[in-house]
């Protein structure tokens, strides 16, 4: 019953969106807010009360029998990537569904209330800028950084606020640092190949990688491809792909610290065939659990930035988009989610997060648990993305018994599988 449930549940979301070339449902679009809509309906028939916070995330609350306690939260977000996949998110969003689902149907009560928190804008595709939502959560969304990212359309991010009832100036207002949660708990796709290849169930994540992110515009001069001699030429393109291969060497040398770096989008105007390139914008991600390693791959490309701009006579600007700071989880919690896996017969390792999540942020309030579960040859942000529903209702399992563990049920006793 639980798995057919879960079936049904990821189904139904993934119908928002859905292309033949992937799902799309982008940050603050008509897609994330249908989505988030249809969130709402599901936890409102399961008697949760439900609020949207001033960033747009979606906030569900089942009541504790003492309401004065701090709750327990779990949740991930619904928007995805352009051209996603059906499960990157969605997941943990339907395994918190599926948990109240249970409780309900075993009429447990626990002291404290339970959350399930539906982030936004988790993904960096539209705007380049990632976990927005968990970010003004945690009170680390840093305004100057956000005011004038635009989008592939040139819709800024205030806009993109605007379009969907918010208002940036007040995302702020999302903050809950001076409140006490008492723990957090994500349930998401590894988003690799290690669960899989090792036949394991479950990933407990030690850490989590933090992206930093640049934004990275050179400027040349535009002239006639036929005429113009190469020694004279001022080509934009060529420079932004020095730099890029600057990239690649920097994260390369850096590969033993586990960090990696990519140049995920480069735009190149007038992106005419028989015209010297005039500009060239590239976008940088930046990734590892190890922020001095980050620092060396920045200063890198700081360096060739500046030999570049000497060596082909061009102008570099460069924009830092997010810096976020890797995160140490709580052994504490990875223990307690290690301890569930074997009182329940399930095979897990300890792990580091590759990945960005929401669960990093929330990590800056309260404890908080990254559980993974496998998925097919570690693919994501792909339309081909895939998860099992055995293997999601395992993770469900982990979830339920670990939530009811720190929410604390009224009779102990009805937690018995």
């Amino acid at each position: 019953m639980s798995i057919r449930r879960i079936e049904q549940t990821l189904k139904q979301f993934n119908k928002i969106g859905y292309t033949e070339d992937g799902i799309n449902r982008l940050a603050y679009t008509e897609n994330e807010r249908k989505a988030k809509e249809i969130f709402k309906e599901i936890c409102e028939g399961e008697n949760l009360s439900v609020r949207m916070d001033y960033a747009g995330n979606m906030i569900a609350r089942r009541e504790g029998i003492d309401p004065t306690l701090p709750p327990v939260s779990t949740g991930s977000h619904l928007d995805t990537v352009i051209n996603g996949g059906e499960y990157d998110g969605t997941v943990g969003v339907v395994t918190a569904i599926e948990l109240i689902r249970r409780l309900n149907e075993q009429q447990i009560q626990t002291k404290h209330p339970v959350e399930i928190i539906c982030f936004t804008a988790e993904e960096s595709s539209r705007f380049g800028v990632s976990t927005i939502g968990s970010k003004c959560m945690a009170g680390k969304l840093e305004q100057h950084n956000v005011q004038n990212v635009k989008d592939k359309c040139d819709i800024s991010l205030k806009d993109a606020f605007s379009q969907v009832g918010l208002n940036l100036s007040q995302a702020g207002d999302a903050c809950r640092e001076n409140e006490t949660i008492k723990a957090f708990f994500e349930v998401h796709i590894e988003q690799g190949p290690v669960l899989e290849r090792e036949q394991l169930d479950i990933g407990v994540a030690t850490g989590i990688a933090a992206p930093t992110r640049l934004k990275v515009t050179v400027q040349g001069k535009a002239s006639h491809s036929g005429t113009t001699p190469m020694n004279l030429r001022k080509d934009a393109f060529l420079g932004a792909s020095e730099i890029g291969l600057a990239v690649e060497q920097a994260a390369m040398i850096e590969a033993q610290k586990g960090t990696v770096a990519t140049v995920g989008d480069c735009t190149v105007a007038p992106g005419v065939m028989n015209v010297v390139p005039e500009q060239a914008e590239m976008k940088i991600d930046i990734r590892s659990i190890n922020m001095a390693s980050k620092q060396t791959v920045m200063k890198h490309i700081k360096d060739t930035i500046k030999y570049v701009e000497s060596k082909r006579e061009l102008l570099v600007h460069s924009e830092l988009l997010t810096n976020d700071k890797p995160i140490l989880l709580e052994q504490e919690v990875t223990s307690s989610i290690s301890q569930t896996c074997e009182q329940l017969g399930v095979s897990y390792r300890k792990m580091p997060s590759g990945a960005g999540h929401d669960a990093m942020h929330m990590a800056k309030l309260c404890p908080t648990g990254l559980i993974f579960i496998p998925c097919r040859d570690g693919l994501s942000h792909h339309k081909d993305e895939f998860a099992s529903f055995e293997a999601i209702g395992i993770g469900c399992d982990v979830l339920e018994k670990e939530v009811l563990k720190w929410a604390v049920p009224k009779k102990a006793e009805a937690i018995s599988k």
